[in-house]
């Protein structure tokens, strides 16, 4: 598989989970302890520490450590990195005039 393949899979699994989309929704109204979120999504702490690595490596979320505890927050280039993959890997050729040619013909049934 392509690496750029790879890096974007990193994404939208980060998506992919009903956890980690209530942690992103958590974190929409500013950064969180790994505390705070521990106690609201109500998993167990290796739970939370799974799911915020797979957050983390999507880039769609970043933490800080304060003392042992580590901080979350949304990513602003994360966030726009994951909006701009969605657009480039949803836009259609046939909107941006680059559609290729039918490698078919249809036939015509009479």
């Amino acid at each position: 598989m392509k690496t750029h393949h790879l890096e974007s899979a990193k994404v939208f699994k980060a998506f992919c989970d009903e956890t980690r989309l209530a942690i992103l929704e958590m974190l929409q109204s500013g950064e969180k302890c790994a505390c705070v979120l521990l106690e609201k999504v109500e998993v167990g702490q290796s739970t939370l520490s799974h799911h915020m690595k797979i957050l983390l490596e999507s880039g769609v979320i970043s933490a800080r450590k304060e003392g042992k505890w580590t901080y979350y927050s949304i990513s602003e280039n994360g966030r726009k990195r994951a909006l701009a993959l969605l657009h480039a890997i949803t836009e259609t050729h046939l909107l941006t005039g680059e559609a290729e040619e039918n490698c078919c013909e249809k036939e015509s049934v009479l």
